[in-house]
């Protein structure tokens, strides 16, 4: 059975080919997160920002986050998008922001002015990095300067919107709590709002048929650092990251794209030949990924 969801890192008291995870977290401004460890800084914060320039790809492959499927970007002219960039809510524990230059971009501005602009306007700040799209990229240090860039429209001379980056300002994390079995999502995250929980997820096997609950919650919280343990009433229960399954292309059958973007042959998950489905293959199984005598999606896969 395929993963359709995040698996928690620790080794849980389920079996593996029995978990079933919900599907993903409706939050206004969330998106998959990739792990740090992956990528350098500078390439992470490109990897993860989808661009809010209508047309624009930070990806070389035209995908706007490589660790989810790429969807069509629709045409916006420019008061419509800075429309919507202003409804985006400012957290007080946001360090990651947009400024978006209301005519054209920054691509031209002086990497001078652009600094003393932003000195001037909110204090120093800790990164600011122009991305490949033209707008800028930043990390502030404060809550005082969050609620400075909520207030600001004019930097220098330019016209500017100011919009809170829509998943590095985001972490999740996993915990195990028996107590909690029996309790909706919605009444868990009501009574730990105050904790900066803004979505929970409950982890789920099947077993005979029948999809069943487990004491695992994936907890989403509105700040960037991960605490290491949270209250339930009087539950301490320490939180663990959340961690993403690969996305598995099942055209190609290789990871890291969709079956919507992939530019590789159909290939059989079954067999690894080319050119026909699983589903009606009757060849003696062969791992596309590492050629043992199993097929892909097989349990047994040492991948």
């Amino acid at each position: 059975m395929e993963l359709e969801g995040i698996r928690d890192a620790t080794v849980m008291d389920t079996t593996r080919e029995n978990i079933v995870l919900p599907p993903p977290m409706e939050t206004k401004k969330m998106s998959s997160l990739i792990p740090s460890n992956i990528l350098p800084w500078a390439d992470r914060v490109e990897h993860s920002t989808p661009s809010l320039r209508p047309g624009y790809s930070l990806c070389p492959d035209g995908v706007q986050n490589p660790s989810i499927s790429p969807l069509e970007e629709p045409q916006m002219n420019q008061s419509k998008k800075h429309q919507d960039a202003q409804q985006q809510e400012f957290s007080d524990s946001a360090r990651f922001f947009f400024i978006l230059k209301t005519v054209n971009t920054f691509s031209t501005v002086s990497s001078f002015l652009i600094e003393k602009a932003i000195t001037s306007s909110i204090g120093q700040v800790k990164t600011i990095r122009k991305m490949r799209s033209g707008d800028l990229f930043l990390e502030i240090t404060s809550a005082k300067q969050s609620a400075a860039l909520k207030n600001l429209s004019k930097m220098a001379h330019f016209d500017i919107t100011v919009v809170p980056h829509n998943s590095l300002n985001f972490s999740r994390g996993v915990i195990s709590a028996a107590d909690l079995l029996n309790l909706s999502p919605d009444e868990i995250q009501e009574n730990m709002q105050d904790q900066k929980v803004c979505n929970v997820r409950r982890i789920t096997i099947r077993r005979d048929g029948q999809v069943l609950n487990t004491k695992h919650l994936i907890l989403a919280f509105s700040m960037p650092e991960l605490p290491q343990s949270i209250k339930a009433a009087y539950l301490h229960c320490p939180v663990r990251p959340y961690i993403p399954n690969p996305l598995r292309c099942f055209q190609c059958q290789r990871f890291g794209h969709s079956k919507t973007v992939c530019r590789g042959q159909p290939t059989c998950s079954r067999c690894a030949e080319i050119g026909h489905d699983s589903a009606d293959c009757k060849t003696k199984e062969r791992c596309v990924k590492c050629k043992g005598d199993h097929s892909l999606f097989s349990r047994n896969c040492p991948t």
